[in-house]
């Protein structure tokens, strides 16, 4: 059986998907026969006979019984299942929250399903409508830029300090003796923790001959020396933080990884499989960052995998919990902790909130921007299809007139994609450029300014940077550099090869550094225009004199943090 109830104490017994058996208690009520028959229904709801699949879930449908039975009880009910009438659940359930309500119906549907303890009107009640509705929410909001980048940068301050502050303790461990010869200092600790593995005081107190509270009278220092070695719960939270914002995986995916699920493919690949609660088992290949952070944290909690049951070492984020091995679960608490410790704020000045749902929603929000996808919708978590069809159906003449206008941009814009790249060099005819002044509609003296180079932008230059076709009209082009090369307002002149030739550099990094449906997707038809129209039209000795200053490094074009290659 997935589950079964243990009468004393009363307590349930649970075998769930991916988890280890475990006993959680039900703990004394104020009505017993209530409480047995209630617990009765809630093992009957346990998967695979209910929808109960985690043991977080098991945990908030057991606060619900509770809480039913305690309500009761401060009513005047002591009865059992069998004696509860219409009345009595019809004004529990009005005065309780959604969730109070759904669950305690679950449980008693999966008891009656089971026993057939109800009466037949009440049986009607229970199988019948809800009183209260949910509350319905919007999609989740994306982190605010300065909210996100203030995460980020303190994840990755806080990575590198614990790397080099268990270095740094790793190392002082070698000049160390066993202290019961030598006494207790940092170094003789850190020399016996390395034996030991993460044990507390008392511990430590019996191998020097003392009692616990002797030594922790005289001594001081063993929970630093325990939390350089093993990492603790709170160290390990700004590692799942920055694999979350930089793979954008579900956070119970990230909670379940275990070490089978990491297949090294080479120095620069890495598979990552994790569980979807949703859905089932999915994989993911790691950007170089994400797979550098898997290694970091490898390396960071290598001497606890090795002090740990083989059932325990399986599961890859390894902490102490209050001084002893565990699995990390990255609770709320945990998170709110950590907050408050580094002092994290959003920008109206309250303590952060981490919701790590929030950090998926804010990746495929930067992902978006960041690779220029045409995808765009209200709420990432619906394909563009969903919301076409509930969202986009033009109902009004003013709708109508909108959505044509839309149209009508997307079309020009193709238009003007699918035009010959105007490229200048001293090859050049006479009839070629007049033709493409007519095109562009500039006058002289713009034309003299983009073959003179005061126009110039990093790839090409720009005859009209207020034109607004990357961003709003009126104001300065925002486009990334690559932009340019399908812009119709862009020139192309010899000067401009050496920045010509590192963007192919950087598209060949790019190329082997991400998957190729998403290379395809972002960058190929940028590369494909520079490889097959630009740079064909320049003299082949003019190419190879540029090709002497470019390094083929990230450092020689403008990029944002989350463009790097490396």
């Amino acid at each position: 059986m997935p589950a079964e109830v243990i009468d004393e104490p009363l307590a349930l017994k649970v075998s769930l998907p991916g988890e280890e058996p475990c006993v959680i208690e039900i703990g004394d009520l104020p009505n017993a026969r209530l409480a047995a028959d209630l617990a009765e229904g809630l093992a009957a709801s346990v998967h695979p006979h209910g929808p109960l699949s985690k043991r977080t879930t098991v945990l908030s449908f057991l606060y619900s019984l509770r809480r039913m039975v305690r309500e009761l009880a401060e009513d005047g009910f002591q009865g059992s299942a069998a004696e509860l009438t219409r009345a009595m659940l019809g004004s529990f359930w009005l005065r309780s929250h959604y969730l109070v309500e759904y669950r305690t119906r679950t449980i008693l549907r999966a008891l009656d399903q089971h026993h057939q303890l109800l009466d037949e009107p009440v049986r009607q009640m229970v199988f019948g409508t809800n009183y209260t509705r949910p509350v319905v929410n919007g999609p989740l909001q994306p982190y605010e830029p300065a909210e996100w980048n203030r995460v980020i940068d303190l994840c990755k301050r806080e990575v590198r300090r614990l790397d080099n502050v268990h270095q740094a303790m790793v190392a002082l461990a070698e000049s160390g003796q066993d202290p019961a010869v030598g006494g207790w200092n940092e170094a003789n600790g850190a020399w016996l923790l390395l034996r030991t593995g993460p044990v507390r005081s008392a511990v430590v107190a019996e191998h020097m001959g003392l009692t616990e509270q002797e030594f922790k009278g005289r001594y001081r220092g063993i929970r630093r020396v325990r939390d350089a070695l093993f990492p603790s719960h709170d160290q390990a939270v700004p590692y799942v933080l920055l694999l979350a914002a930089w793979t954008g995986i579900v956070p119970d995916g990230l909670t379940g990884l275990e070490v089978s699920g990491i297949r090294w493919a080479g120095r620069q690949a890495t598979l990552l499989s994790y569980t979807k609660g949703r859905t089932a088992d999915e994989s993911l290949v790691l950007p170089a960052r994400a797979s550098r952070l898997l290694e970091r944290w490898q390396a960071h909690s290598a001497l606890l995998r090795g002090r740990v049951p083989a059932e325990l070492a399986v599961h890859f984020w390894l902490v102490t919990l209050q001084g002893l091995p565990g699995r990390a679960t990255f609770a709320n608490h945990v998170l709110r902790k950590w907050v408050k410790d580094h002092d994290l704020h959003s920008e109206a000045g309250a303590p952060l909130w981490i919701d790590r749902r929030r950090l998926r929603t804010t990746f495929i929000a930067e992902r978006g921007q960041r690779q220029w996808s045409l995808r765009a919708t209200i709420d990432p978590n619906h394909s563009p299809q969903v919301e076409g069809d509930h969202y986009l159906a033009a109902s009004t003449p003013a709708q109508k007139a909108v959505v044509g206008e839309i149209a009508r941009d997307a079309q020009g814009d193709l238009l003007r994609r699918a035009s010959t790249p105007v490229v200048v060099d001293e090859a050049v005819t006479a009839a070629r450029l007049p033709e493409e002044v007519r095109r562009l509609g500039l006058d002289e003296g713009v034309l003299a300014e983009l073959l003179s180079g005061e126009r110039d932008v990093f790839s090409g230059a720009c005859s009209d940077q207020l034109a607004g076709l990357h961003g709003p009209k009126g104001k300065p082009c925002p486009a990334r550099p690559w932009v340019c090369l399908l812009c119709p307002l862009a020139l192309f002149a010899p000067r401009h090869l050496p920045n010509l030739l590192r963007l192919k550099a950087y598209f060949a990094r790019q190329f082997r550094q991400m998957p190729h449906e998403q290379f395809a997707a972002t960058l190929a038809p940028y590369a494909r225009r520079l490889s097959a129209e630009i740079l064909p039209r320049f003299e082949k000795a003019a190419i190879e004199a540029a090709h002497g200053e470019v390094h083929d490094d990230d450092a020689e074009l403008p990029l944002r943090a989350e463009e790097m290659t490396s």
